[in-house]
């Protein structure tokens, strides 16, 4: 498993019955978690200082209960070049139990970031492609490392949200290019234009609708998707990586896809994992989905 364990303003401090206790930044969050199927007790004290919690509902989704929040504050991230600037999120509470970033996902812009850097010091500045982009912090962490990266998501505000992180953290705008389109439909286009990329990220919902209405369901669509984007990867192309919230799709499953969808054509190497977040104080790593990734 690789664990997101470089936080210094986000943390885990404690998980019990179905939820988790989480530091972002001066505020304290209780949200639901799945995988918290033990009960050892509230005993951190943060259970009692909690600055909101998010309750799930017996009929699906949920609301938030909030004591003392702000509508909107930030954390940053430092990535593991000490010479790049540190990455600015903005946070707020939304629906889903959300706050704008999935900590975890810093496994993966800390492995993809060494590997623009050392393009970059090469003299090379890779094209990278992110589809389901959120609010940008793979892009943030890839362009501040030098890339240039195109941005797509099929949210409006989510794309928003990822232009606000962008310029909070001192990103370059030439290095973006921003994209509000279903990200199906923009591959496909992206595949008659001729275009290519030299890496390729995605981290698809297990279910959504486009903007013009079209269902996803990850089970029957990823795998089309995943043979149609690699057809955009360039020929000297650095990495192809997908992550997973979906039970289903495992590791040793996400292997095979990116098996047969690049490695048996082009050399490289296929790595995938279970990605996690330390719970402070104690042994135990949350389960946060997980992550393959082909690279040369």
């Amino acid at each position: 498993m690789r664990i997101a364990d470089r936080w210094e303003e986000y943390a885990v401090l404690d998980a019990t019955d179905g939820e988790k206790l989480e530091r972002w930044g001066k505020y304290l969050l209780v949200r639901p978690d799945p995988q918290v199927i033990w009960n050892s007790g509230h005993l951190h004290p943060g259970w009692k200082k909690k600055n909101a919690h998010y309750h799930r509902s017996s009929k699906g989704g949920g609301e938030w209960e909030f004591f003392d929040l702000p509508e909107e504050w930030s954390i940053s991230y430092q990535l593991p070049d000490e010479g790049t600037a540190p990455l600015h999120f903005h946070l707020k509470p939304f629906a889903f139990k959300h706050t704008g970033i999935f900590p975890e996902q810093a496994v993966n812009w800390d492995r993809l970031s060494t590997i623009v850097r050392e393009a970059s010091a090469a003299g090379r500045q890779l094209k990278i492609l992110n589809l389901f982009a959120y609010t940008g912090g793979a892009t943030c962490a890839l362009a501040a490392s030098g890339a240039h990266v195109t941005h797509v998501d099929a949210a409006k505000g989510m794309v928003g949200w990822a232009k606000e992180n962008a310029a909070a953290s001192g990103i370059p705008t030439e290095r973006l290019r921003w994209i509000v389109d279903d990200c199906v439909k923009f591959v496909e286009r992206e595949g008659r234009r001729g275009k290519q990329y030299d890496g390729i990220l995605m981290d698809p919902p297990s279910y959504g609708r486009g903007p013009g209405g079209e269902v996803w369901k990850l089970e029957e669509c990823v795998w089309p998707l995943i043979e149609k984007a690699a057809s955009l990867l360039s020929e000297d192309a650095c990495f192809f990586l997908i992550n997973s919230y979906t039970t289903g799709l495992q590791p040793g499953v996400l292997t095979y896809m990116l098996q047969k969808a690049i490695a048996d054509r082009r050399d490289g190497v296929i790595e995938s994992d279970e990605i996690g977040l330390p719970v402070e104080g104690g042994k135990c790593v949350l389960p946060c989905g997980a992550s393959g990734l082909w690279r040369t």
